[in-house]
């Protein structure tokens, strides 16, 4: 696997993390967690941190993209 290749799944699974938080958010949807509900905050620093990931991933993939072309590979 070429690391363009796993930096763009990598931010994809990321992208669907976050998306779930930002559903999660949306519809104000309750998760229990062995008989513990998790706050709804929870989702706010979720989809944070997971969508900064993504970002990140796409970002790199496309710099690793475009040092294939300056190095002709």
């Amino acid at each position: 696997m070429t690391p363009r290749i796993f930096s763009l799944i990598a931010a994809a699974i990321f992208s669907l993390i976050a998306l779930g938080h930002a559903i999660r958010l949306l519809f104000g949807w309750h998760v229990t967690v062995e008989n513990m509900v998790v706050p709804v905050w929870i989702s706010w620093i979720g989809l944070a941190i997971a969508g900064y990931l993504a970002y990140q991933g796409f970002r790199l993939s496309r710099r690793i993209r475009s040092e294939l072309r300056v190095f002709g590979k």
